[in-house]
């Protein structure tokens, strides 16, 4: 029954709306304006008349003209005159329409506006006996007519005077699902994209300036690759060939290395076909870089430096709040081994521990073993559940089992670990590093391990990819690479709990 009385109200508050449409055109009134002369922003007026009457003791109407646009959001009528705001990218201003300046047939008209529809106004601008900055209208323009209500929320002054917006758009899915509106009554919404858009801005700036080239590689690929995952898989009907979305930028980027770019990074869209949760999309913001002559060591160095300007630039501070949770940007991070810090939950040196020795331990912390998992798989999963949720400040797990890591460099000290660095925020991954492995023998027989494991089950393997072993035949310097996941980092920044929440129009079930 609730959810049929709101739709009876929907329907009936759109033939309200048609209806003044009707009207408006009997008045001769184009709802869909070309365009407009706007020459302030909202911000603007208030910042513009705020420094004239610093200069002047008193400013009289009339003495700044102004033409604004926005959306009503909000309107009042008092008789022969209306308060309302407008709302452009910068803010909100208020705008007074008064009977007796803009004549009979002009103010009649303006009961045929609808919150949600975008006008323009020109006009002098005053000051209120309450103090607000307001535009005395002198003439209104309707720019874009809206047929549809906005899902605005209504304001209520608590006990303390301060304002509380209730209702409104509080259905999540549907946010998700209608992100222009979300977008449209949730300025708090369109400040968690801002940031995301400083966050890239920053980290391209960063890299820049440390003489790293931007370039772009394929997303349709012959052979996909760079991760472990299960790809996107499409076709190329003209050439009737299957083509794969790529998962990762890594292989063609190291390319670019071999090609004697010796600093490379692009910051691209990769998909994974994958579950969706809080963390996980199908399609993803990444970066990826390369630097020649460098090993993980000084990668862990440089990521740290690469996030405090990152904080510094967006909130000012190195220190942050997620989701309740004091974390800090300041360096140094902790540095812990994989295989150290799963010792010390479990209780045991897994170094020195067989398969199936591994897998009773595993199970006696509740972690399902598959029957095709080797060594390192195994490490990895109780690593990822006994370990990883309690990462909370930004820490570097370093030193992974060779079996997960094909594209690692072996560790210099221990055969059956790679020197590769995943850095985990508040229980959860937000980049992965390595010394990048430049043997095009030891390559080879890396993916021919993981086409192995690939037949006895493990669907996300990394495939054999031979143009990049050729690659590499012709040499690859000592190199060490990073992806880190935008999305995540944006939901560390911006404090939001989902990756749902930072991405614009993220995947949705049916």
């Amino acid at each position: 029954m609730g959810e049929n009385k709101m739709e009876d109200e929907l329907s009936q508050v759109r033939r309200q709306r048609q209806e003044k449409i009707a009207r408006l055109r009997e008045l001769g009134i184009d709802l869909y304006a070309y365009n407009y002369s706007q020459d302030h922003t909202a911000t603007e007026v208030k910042s513009l008349f705020g420094k004239m009457e610093a200069e002047a003791e008193d400013v009289e109407v009339g003495s700044l003209e102004v033409s604004v646009a926005g959306r009503l959001v909000s309107m009042r009528g008092h008789g022969k005159t209306v308060f309302a705001h407008l709302e452009d990218r910068t803010g909100q201003i208020q705008i007074y329409l008064k009977f007796d300046i803009l004549g009979q047939e002009k103010f009649e008209a303006t009961n045929l506006l609808d919150l949600g529809d975008w006008i323009g106004v020109s006009g002098s601008i005053f000051r209120t006996r309450t103090g607000e900055v307001t535009v005395q209208v002198q003439d209104w323009t309707m720019l874009s007519k809206s047929v549809r209500q906005l899902p605005l929320g209504k304001t209520k002054e608590d006990e303390n005077l301060e304002a509380n917006v209730y209702g409104g758009f509080a259905n999540v899915e549907m946010r998700y699902r209608q992100r222009y509106a979300d977008l449209a009554v949730n300025p708090e919404v369109r400040e968690v994209f801002k940031i995301r858009t400083r966050i890239i801005s920053t980290l391209r700036k960063f890299l820049d300036e440390r003489d790293f080239l931007e370039v772009e590689t394929p997303v349709l690929q012959p052979i996909y690759g760079g991760a472990a995952a299960r790809p996107f898989i499409t076709k190329h009907n003209s050439l009737d060939r299957t083509l794969y979305l790529r998962i990762a930028d890594e292989l063609y980027l190291k390319r670019l290395i071999v090609g004697g770019f010796g600093r490379v990074y692009e910051i691209s869209k990769d998909f994974r076909n994958e579950g969706i949760d809080r963390f996980h999309n199908p399609e993803f913001t990444m970066l990826e870089f390369y630097q020649a002559f460098t090993d993980y060591e000084e990668l862990m160095d440089f990521t740290e430096l690469m996030l405090a300007e990152v904080l510094l630039c967006v909130k000012g501070d190195l220190d942050t709040t997620y989701q309740g949770q004091k974390i800090s940007f300041n360096s140094p991070y902790d540095r812990v081994s994989m295989l150290e810090s799963v010792s010390e939950a479990v209780g045991e040196d897994v170094a020195r521990l067989n398969v199936p020795q591994l897998a009773d331990i595993a199970r006696d912390n509740r972690i399902k073993v598959e029957a095709n998992w080797g060594w390192g798989k195994i490490i990895d999963k109780c690593f990822g559940e006994i370990v990883q949720p309690k990462l909370i400040q930004p820490t570097f797990v370093i030193d992974h089992p060779r079996e997960i890591s094909p594209l690692a460099k072996l560790h210099r000290e221990s055969p059956q670990l790679t020197e590769r660095f995943e850095l985990f925020v508040a229980g959860e991954e937000i980049a992965n590093a390595f010394s990048e492995l430049n043997d095009p023998v030891d390559q080879r027989e890396r993916f021919e391990g993981q086409e192995r494991m690939k037949m006895e089950g493990d669907e996300e393997t990394h495939p054999i990819d031979e143009d990049y072993i050729r690659a590499l035949e012709y040499g690859m310097p000592p190199t060490g690479g990073l992806g880190m996941g935008v999305d995540r980092l944006t939901m560390l920044v911006a404090d939001q709990s989902s990756i749902r929440d930072v991405i614009l129009f993220p995947v949705l079930k049916d």
